[in-house]
């Protein structure tokens, strides 16, 4: 069996925030697992720790939506000690107006109100949690955060020296088949020279050196692509302060074989040139 799994219990009252603290430390390389009964805990930290060579991170979110909740709990992470590191505990909480307010705006009751006032569930939380609470490692109050300040403080305590990057997808697409439904920025590469219109280069592919050499040879392309990066720095670092860490770039040609090809290969390879993780894809090559 590998090294223990390193874990943390993401926990708190209803509302407070789990979701986005969840969604924080997924950012971060962890393995997160939504509403697991605690029962589960022990045999699902084995699993784990016996299907990676290598340590793994492992973020649980338990809070009472599990029937039977700290009954379970409370043996689960004694079993979890015994066996290897001490789980962390990140717990978040939020005044019980705020609690209110945001129970009120998702319109759904609490779980633990069970037909009383939606601040009589929230009451009941509290005591249920409080000998959690009290065994916290991280406890976030949220009531006066929004869900960037709230990710921040997350990555904060629990990056462990790591800086969370924007990983980037460029997919090439032909117009004639439609544009992808995911992108978040649209590149239209019809103002470059057609390779369709000459004979040699029309049954190659922009993957072909031939085509590519064609395309880049005009300056207009060259010209796009230093002006793309400058715009690129600038969006990168706008997305790392929103923490938004993931962008689609959808690069368009007439039918996705030629020019959209070679510049959706060369956008790629300048966003890896620059750190940022890039995967690419040819949606339309081969169609025609």
């Amino acid at each position: 069996m590998s090294e223990p799994t390193e874990l943390i219990i993401v926990s708190g009252m209803t509302g407070a925030g789990k979701s986005t603290a969840a969604k924080a430390l997924e950012d971060l390389g962890w393995f997160v697992i939504d509403n697991l009964p605690p029962r589960l805990l022990p045999s699902v930290v084995r699993l784990i720790a016996e299907e990676h060579e290598e340590p793994s991170r492992t973020a649980v979110v338990v809070d009472v939506r599990s029937r039977g909740f700290f009954a379970d709990l409370e043996g689960a992470l004694e079993q979890l000690a015994d066996e290897g590191p001490r789980p962390r505990v990140l717990f978040l909480e939020a005044s019980n107006d705020v609690l209110v307010r945001r129970q009120d705006a998702a319109r759904r009751p609490h779980p633990l109100q069970a037909g009383a006032r939606l601040l009589d569930g929230i009451l009941r939380e509290r005591e249920l949690m409080r000998e959690l609470r009290g065994q916290a490692d991280v406890l976030v109050d949220t009531s006066n955060l929004n869900v960037h300040e709230l990710a921040a403080k997350v990555e904060s305590a629990f990056a462990a020296g790591e800086v969370p990057v924007v990983r980037a997808t460029v997919v090439s697409f032909g117009y004639k088949y439609g544009i992808p439904v995911d992108a978040d920025m649209v590149l239209d590469m019809r103002f470059l020279p057609n390779p369709h219109w000459v004979p040699e280069l029309r049954p190659l592919t922009g993957l072909d050196k031939d085509v590519t050499a064609y395309v880049m040879a005009e300056p207009a392309a060259a010209e796009f692509l230093d002006r793309l990066g400058e715009l690129l720095d600038t969006l990168s670092a706008g997305l790392l302060r929103e923490r938004k860490y993931y962008l689609n770039l959808a690069v368009g040609c007439t039918g996705g074989k030629h020019r959209s090809v070679v510049m959706a290969e060369a956008i790629g390879a300048r966003l890896r040139e620059v750190g940022v993780e890039t995967l690419v894809v040819h949606r339309d090559l081969g169609r025609e």
